[in-house]
């Protein structure tokens, strides 16, 4: 992590962290620790813009971050501040949870679990964009499957599909 932090300062000017408020387990707001991919970064808590394919803002060595999620490491710190876990929902941004609860029915179950790095909608494509309702039902959907079904094996297969998987990397700009 010392290493991509050197890399991050040298590749574009700003700080290396960025810390965008998300909202976890019982609705609880906290600061998602993410390792800066963009020249400049939209206010941490009221953003609403989203990554787009071929968006400006990103680094050369933050595209190469996101493909294959190395941004999400400093979320282990989150992990043991036991804000996040490391399989479960993702979670949104304010903006984005107080849309998608008054648009999909359910959505606000995800809440029940703390929300992970990785999870069952992101390994099976449901990761970046929440422009339509189809993106945002699917992905509430995989989330309530996930934590209906949830096994410890479960856990290491959306584990393994993340590292490994070509799926989990679909929509990552």
């Amino acid at each position: 992590m010392l290493i991509i932090s050197v890399i991050i300062i040298l590749d574009a000017p700003g700080p290396i962290l960025y810390r965008p408020v998300r909202v976890g387990e019982g609705g609880k707001k906290f600061q998602c620790l993410k390792f800066r991919t963009m020249f400049q970064n939209e206010d941490s808590v009221y953003n609403k813009k989203s990554t787009q394919i071929g968006d400006k803002r990103i680094t050369r060595v933050g595209a190469i971050l996101r493909k294959y999620n190395i941004d999400e490491l400093p979320q282990f710190v989150n992990v043991l501040k036991s804000e996040m876990s490391v399989v479960g929902p993702r979670p949104h941004r304010t903006f984005l949870n107080e849309s998608m609860q008054k648009q999909v029915g359910g959505y606000m179950i995800r809440h029940y679990i703390k929300p992970g790095i990785t999870g069952w909608a992101q390994v099976n494509g449901w990761r970046g964009p929440t422009e339509t309702f189809e993106q945002k039902s699917q992905r509430t959907q995989h989330d309530l499957w996930y934590i209906e079904n949830w096994s410890f094996w479960l856990d290491l297969e959306i584990v393994s599909k993340t590292v490994f998987g070509k799926t989990s990397k679909k929509n990552a700009f």
